[in-house]
């Protein structure tokens, strides 16, 4: 279902992403920011009466505000290659990820989604199938590397200016779980807290697998072992809501990661923490501009973004210049940005030296979902180390 996409932006519908939501809106906003994308149509509720009052107020057509994804789906196909959505934005709760997933393949059209992936390994390797034999973009947002700094850290560390890696510490911890806000009827801990929504992991599926996914991409190694507690703080929690795990990775490098949402006080303090023979980085997702680099026998110093020789892939992914703060929105909008390159050099367009195909895949996705199941199964069986 190729279509040409040259000179013009590409067309978006949503699946989910309605009254209430909080991640739909950030997924909107990301996807205008380099006006590259306009949302044409979505689906973004479960409840018809719902998904038309959110496409009144996003301006869409009335017609193209459906009531299912399934509608959606159904009837874009059916509409001329000039009018029709390039590629389909999922915004939904855990559970309905590969189900609109996988029928927008088939149908022809591209998809990113958020994270995790699917609700199982089984389901995220049909994922993995199709898009290989679709060959059609299947964009992740794990939106932290989309970050300037954590580009730069990636690229140091290829480069050989740590040495060789031999530890990674990575730490997420929140505090906005902390007492049992699924009873009180809010809605994002209610899903994230059942396992027909969420899947079999609570934190570590909604922020273990950013930790995992940020360490794994600086480094550029994959976790090959590891060893995992998980605990239910909250007494009466269906699901974890706060994760260690020992990590040992195919390339030789130590883990350390350490997830949390019962940690009063804290927001959402991300930090990763790489260690080499020669040197070593620290990076904070709160002061996202800075990136601290240590060298054996010299003092620390600060790189900040917009400042200096930084590598062309964390240049590309500056849009300020430097003291002007960039974060999570600028983030996500790397990844859609990313995305949308990728589906016009798909299209046959020639992007030339502008290309920066750096976004998470499907193959990502994959091995979140191998993550998640292993944590769960290490936990379950005592605390053991697991193969991935």
């Amino acid at each position: 279902m190729s279509t040409t996409t040259a000179g013009r932006r590409l067309r978006m519908g949503m699946v989910g992403g309605g009254p209430g939501a909080f991640i739909g809106n950030v997924h909107r906003i990301a996807a205008r920011l380099d006006d590259q994308i306009e949302l044409v149509c979505g689906a973004f509720s479960s409840t018809p009466e719902k998904s038309k009052a959110q496409g009144k107020e996003l301006f869409l057509d009335p017609n193209r505000a459906y009531g299912s994804w399934e509608e959606m789906i159904r009837e874009e196909a059916k509409l001329p290659a000039d009018v029709r959505m390039d590629f389909v934005s999922i915004v939904t709760p855990n559970h309905m990820h590969f189900p609109p997933a996988y029928a927008a393949l088939e149908a022809g059209f591209h998809v990113i989604s958020d994270k995790p992936m699917t609700l199982s390994t089984e389901e995220a390797k049909k994922l993995v199938d199709k898009v290989k034999e679709t060959g059609l973009v299947f964009g992740l947002t794990h939106n932290y590397t989309g970050y300037p700094m954590v580009k730069q850290a990636r690229q140091m560390v290829a480069v050989g200016e740590l040495g060789k890696i031999r530890r990674v510490l990575v730490e997420y911890p929140q505090g906005w779980m902390a007492e049992k806000l699924e009873d009180t009827g809010q809605k994002q801990a209610a899903w994230r807290s059942d396992p027909q929504k969420s899947g079999a992991a609570g934190a570590i599926g909604d922020i273990g697998t950013h930790a995992e996914n940020l360490a794994s991409y600086i480094i550029d190694q994959e976790p090959a072992q590891l060893l995992s507690e998980t605990n239910r703080m909250v007494e009466g929690r269906i699901l974890d809501d706060d994760a260690s795990v020992l990590l040992r990775f195919n390339g030789g490098a130590k883990g350390l990661l350490f997830c949390s949402q019962i940690a009063v006080g804290e927001e959402n303090a991300l930090k990763v923490r790489v260690y080499g023979e020669k040197g070593g980085l620290e990076w904070n997702q709160m002061e996202p501009n800075s990136l601290r680099r240590t060298y054996l026998n010299d003092p620390a110093t600060i790189m900040r973004t917009g400042v200096g020789s930084l590598s062309a892939i964390s240049q590309t992914a500056t849009r300020l210049p430097a003291g002007h703060p960039e974060g999570f929105l600028e983030a996500f909008a790397n990844i859609y940005r990313g995305v949308t390159q990728a589906i016009r050099v798909h299209n046959g367009e020639d992007l030339g030296d502008a290309v920066r195909l750096d976004f998470p895949t499907v193959e990502d996705g994959y091995r979140g979902m191998l993550f998640i199941e292993k944590v769960i199964e290490s936990s379950e069986k005592g605390n053991v180390w697991v193969e991935l």
